[in-house]
């Protein structure tokens, strides 16, 4: 029996050898699975802290895209009425120069209609002129016979005062 129990002894000594053996290796097994798990952990929860900030990036940038949104669309409604009162100078702008036109062709017809009144009256001018010209020629004419003439007359007073003078010298010496 002493053998039995040194027997059972050291089997029960090698058997808890093993189990220590077999505890040890799963135990490092478990370890190793642990770390693995913790690694797979620690990722999720890496990668979880990146998307976490990857959508409070997203969401900052959501509201300034917002924002730059909003400034584009009270830009867009104030180009939009920028265009509309554009547009309305426009037709006004439109409206003043088919006046304008308008005034021009008149003022043109204006233009054309004293020009010919005025080239008539230069054509009843140039006929005064041409009918003036013509009356001071006559009276040039005119006034050379009469200078001729009371030339002429003088001429004749003068041969008629000397033919006096003469018959009174005639008459006054004989009556003396």
């Amino acid at each position: 029996m002493k053998n039995f129990q040194a027997n059972l002894f050291i089997v029960l000594a090698i058997s808890l050898c093993g189990l220590c053996a077999w505890q040890w290796y799963e135990q490092t097994a478990q370890r190793t699975e642990i770390q693995t798990l913790n690694r797979m952990v620690y990722d999720r929860d890496a990668a979880i802290q990146g998307y976490t900030n990857s959508l409070a990036t997203l969401n900052h940038q959501l509201n300034q895209m917002d924002a730059s949104l909003t400034e584009v669309k009270a830009v867009v409604a104030t180009n939009e009425q920028c265009i509309i009162s554009q547009k309305a100078e426009i037709v006004q702008l439109h409206f003043a120069n088919e006046n304008a036109t308008n005034e021009i062709a008149q003022y043109k017809d204006a233009v054309n209609a004293l020009e010919a009144k005025l080239k008539e009256a230069y054509a009843g001018i140039d006929k005064q002129n041409a009918a003036i010209s013509n009356l001071v020629a006559q009276r040039n004419d005119l006034v050379q016979k009469y200078n001729d003439e009371v030339k002429d007359r003088n001429d004749v007073v003068t041969k008629y005062n000397n033919l006096v003078k003469q018959v009174e010298k005639q008459s006054g010496g004989s009556k003396q």
